[in-house]
């Protein structure tokens, strides 16, 4: 063996065992991930009891149910972080049909993150135009798709149906039990019960309940953060890899790998930062960035369903029913949307519209996220306190 050789292999196990031990803290980091879960749900049943549905009040409609997942989203700037929370809330009580138009919401408020990104081209002229008209028509997307869906949802319950069917396929027919999918539960239960029982013990149930749903809803997010940290350095190259190779060869195959990349760096935040710059820059058109966004939307359910498999007890099948119709409503989003030539260019349309005038004067980027994510949802709100929901 040659002294380069040597050199060579020493060099290289230091780097090996550094992503063993990487992939090591991600598992870690799963796991925490599905404790914290099932913190949320305990936690919920704990201080509420049978009054857990009064405790969702706040959410007693849809477009409140709506508001509440596009803001959340938009704030945390994590739709797995929100939707994991969802599953959780459902776990505690939190009707699913209240919760279908949070999963809504979430896609909406997560798209906050495409436009700031954009930002970093502002004093590039026509750069700073395609930038934006490819981070906003994931916007644009996800609110037509709220538009199409959520009124057919709130007339019919198509999406909960799906769910009911999906939930109990998976569970062998049998919507109560959840004895054949939960094998996650022996797992997270003794961290769960070693915190309510021996550290919150001697609280008020009350107290404990909350104390449990605040750790969660932290842990979720601190979880999250760490996660997509770790897989960016871990996939990231990767993730460019095959982003190269796929979008510039036709809509299923950017869809794939939308779907591909955001699976494997767990943010969807990411996928675009990854394809909007290099929209900016000319590389691909807006036509070829569009179909990679959907498949963002598809790969980020991952989580939800993650976190569903940590939720025991009477409610777990409707947690999992919850990450279903997510999974479902995404899906079927781009299969309407993007299979409709008609519906399909109304959101290059309108993007490429919006770009236009942000391109004329930057005032229409602050107007566009003050209204789309904060001003819209107020009157909404404000439309189902007088329509008296």
């Amino acid at each position: 063996m040659s002294t380069a050789t040597i050199k060579s292999s020493n060099i290289s196990h230091p780097a090996t065992s550094a992503n063993y031990l990487q992939w090591l803290y991600v598992l870690l980091l799963v796991y925490l991930l599905l404790v914290a879960v099932a913190l949320i749900g305990s936690g919920f049943k704990t201080a509420a009891g049978s009054q857990a549905k009064e405790l969702f009040a706040f959410a007693s409609n849809p477009l409140a149910g709506l508001v509440i997942g596009t803001i959340a989203t938009a704030l945390i700037q994590s739709s797995s972080t929100v939707t994991s929370i969802i599953v959780g809330l459902v776990a505690g009580g939190l009707p699913v049909f209240i919760a279908i138009p949070m999963v809504m919401g979430a896609n909406i408020g997560t798209t906050v993150t495409n436009t700031i990104v954009s930002l970093g081209h502002i004093g590039k002229g026509d750069e700073f135009r395609r930038a934006y008209a490819a981070a906003t028509v994931h916007d644009f997307f996800n609110i037509l798709s709220v538009l199409i869906f959520l009124p057919l949802e709130i007339a019919f319950g198509f999406l909960q149906k799906i769910g009911e069917y999906l939930s109990s396929f998976l569970l062998g027919g049998n919507a109560m039990s959840t004895s054949g999918f939960n094998f996650i539960k022996p797992l997270v239960k003794p961290p769960v019960k070693f915190l309510q029982d021996t550290v919150l013990g001697g609280l008020p149930s009350t107290a404990t309940g909350i104390i449990m749903v605040i750790l969660g809803v932290v842990a979720i997010f601190v979880v999250i953060t760490l996660i997509g940290k770790l897989l960016r350095v871990l996939m990231v190259g990767k993730a460019k890899e095959v982003l190269h190779r796929s979008v510039g060869r036709g809509p299923v195959s950017g869809i794939f790998s939308g779907t591909l990349i955001t699976t494997l760096v767990q943010s969807s935040s990411t996928t675009t930062s990854l394809i909007v710059p290099l929209a900016g820059t000319g590389v691909f058109s807006l036509k070829q960035v569009y179909p990679f966004t959907l498949g963002a939307n598809i790969g980020t359910c991952i989580t939800a369903l993650l976190a569903a498999t940590a939720v025991s007890g009477p409610n777990a099948v409707f947690a999992l029913q919850i990450a279903l119709i997510h999974l479902s409503y995404n899906t079927l989003g781009v299969i309407v949307i993007y299979g409709i030539p008609m519906l399909r260019n109304i959101p290059l349309w309108a993007a490429n519209k919006l770009a236009d005038a942000a391109a004329r004067n930057k005032l229409y980027v602050a107007a566009y996220i003050a209204g789309m994510f904060f001003i819209v949802p107020g009157v909404l709100i404000g439309v189902s306190h007088a329509m008296g929901w």
